[in-house]
This record gives structure tokens, sequence and C-alpha cells, in this order.
């Protein structure tokens, strides 16, 4: 399959998918999110590296296509078929180990994605936040159903409630990140890192991560429709669309609760 917005690269049983927007911080747009899940789908590979072009991890949703496009029905959607996003289906589904090497700002749903991986490896330039209360939404499953598990309850609520953008140092501090290393050794750290899981026998390895799936997340697929189904209503309120206006006018919001 040929891709236009990402870069899929197979090393020996590693293989690196690479957000390649960076002219858009590596925001996803619905053809973003496509081209990630056939990649993630269709890999036969024994360790997945994710990643992002240039100066960025991945900024979330491009705002102008997802949010503030008066094409993009984002509530019909969601309520007509309340599921989990396919992409985290997908990630939180695989039983390919997944390590995501952070580059940049991970925000938005760029914060998702790295909660999926399995492990996550940050260059010091990273930056990590659930930013999805400042748009008036709540964040998709794996902020939910992932982040309380690397940091403890209550600093996930904190993130999650105020939309803090933490550096990697903080990240790894509270547990979010295995390790931060120096910008220029992120991607030799992060494949080097694959390449050792991927030297273990697969059938094996799979079957652990499978096991710590059972024992440790949740039902993603009913968390997934609860997650759809109260993003269609806040998808309607003043407030989701005073944030999305306040992001594109650079100037600070005001909620009113309605």
């Amino acid at each position: 399959m040929s891709y236009h917005d990402i870069i899929v690269e197979l090393d020996g049983h590693v293989e690196t998918i690479t957000i390649n927007r960076p002219q858009a911080k590596n925001s996803l747009t619905y053809r973003t999110y496509d081209e990630m899940e056939a990649a993630v789908r269709e890999s036969t590979a024994r360790c997945l590296v994710i990643t992002g072009a240039e100066g960025a991890f991945c900024a979330g949703d491009d705002v102008k296509q997802v949010m503030a496009n008066p094409d993009a029905k984002p509530v019909e959607s969601l309520a007509r078929n309340p599921r989990t996003t396919p992409l985290a289906d997908a990630l939180l589904h695989t039983d390919i180990p997944v390590i995501a090497a952070v580059n940049g700002a991970a925000v938005g749903w760029g914060m998702e994605l790295a909660l999926m991986a399995d492990i996550r490896v940050a260059s010091e330039r990273a930056k990590f936040g659930e930013l999805f209360v400042l748009r008036g939404l709540n964040c998709d499953v794996p902020g939910i159903g992932r982040l309380a598990d690397a940091v403890g309850r209550e600093r996930a609520a904190e993130l999650l409630f105020t939309g803090e953008v933490i550096d990697a140092p903080t990240a790894h501090a509270i547990g979010l990140v295995s390790r931060v290393v120096p910008h220029d050794q992120l991607l030799e750290t992060a494949s080097a890192l694959a390449q050792r899981i991927a030297a273990n026998p697969p059938l094996a390895v799979q079957a652990i991560k499978q096991g710590m799936r059972e024992a440790l997340d949740p039902d993603w697929d009913a968390l997934g429709v609860w997650v759809s189904q109260n993003l269609a209503r806040l998808f309607q309120t003043n407030d989701h669309k005073e944030g999305v206006a306040s992001f594109l006018e650079k100037r600070d919001a005001t909620y009113t609760g309605t």
C-alpha cells in the first residue's frame, strides 16, 4: 500500500512508522488516521516504532479539518456509530510491541498516540499534554484508560482536568516515559530497543503482551462507546465552539458551561 501522510520503513523485523506532515506539526487528518490504522493492521513486524517527522511527534487532530471544517460532521458520525476510534482500536489490540519515539510535542491525540505504546522513549525536546479539555471535549480512550496506570490517578486527573503541557524531564519523573535521551540519539535508542525485542521469540513476546492486556486494560470496546457518546454531546456545546475559536484566533477562551 502506498501512503501520503506517513512513511513506513522495515529494518529486519522492526517497522518504523513516521507521521510525515511536518508543515502541520504532524497533526492528524482523516487520511492520516486511515493510513496509520492500515499500517498497524497490515504489519507483520515483531516490533513497531512510531515517531514524527522533523520537529514534532504529533500535534493531535488537524483542528481546521477535524473540528473547524463545516463539512466535517463528527456529531453525526459519533452518534450513528459510537465506537473506539479505529486507529486506537488497531493499536490497543495489536499483539506487536509498540515503542513511541517522542521527538517533540505529543499533545491532544498525539498524547493519546504515545499512551497506546507499550514503551515511550522521549527526546529531551519532547512535550506532553492532554489538551482536550481546552477544546471543550473529553479525551479519547487511552487518556482515560492508560494515563492513570502510567502516572497514578491523582497526577492523571491533574493533567486531564487542566490541559497542562509538561516537558520531558517532568514526564520521566512521573513515570510517563521510560527514559529521556539527547534528541540526536532518540531514533537510535528506540530502534536498538526494538531490535532487542524483535530478537526474542515472537510468539512468547506476543503472549506476554496479550497477558498484560488481559490483566491491566479495561474493556476498550465499551469505553470507546462511552467516549463516542460523550464526544457527540460535547461537540454541540458552546464551550467546544469557543475552545476551537480561541485556539484558531490565538486568544484566551471564555467558557460558559453551555
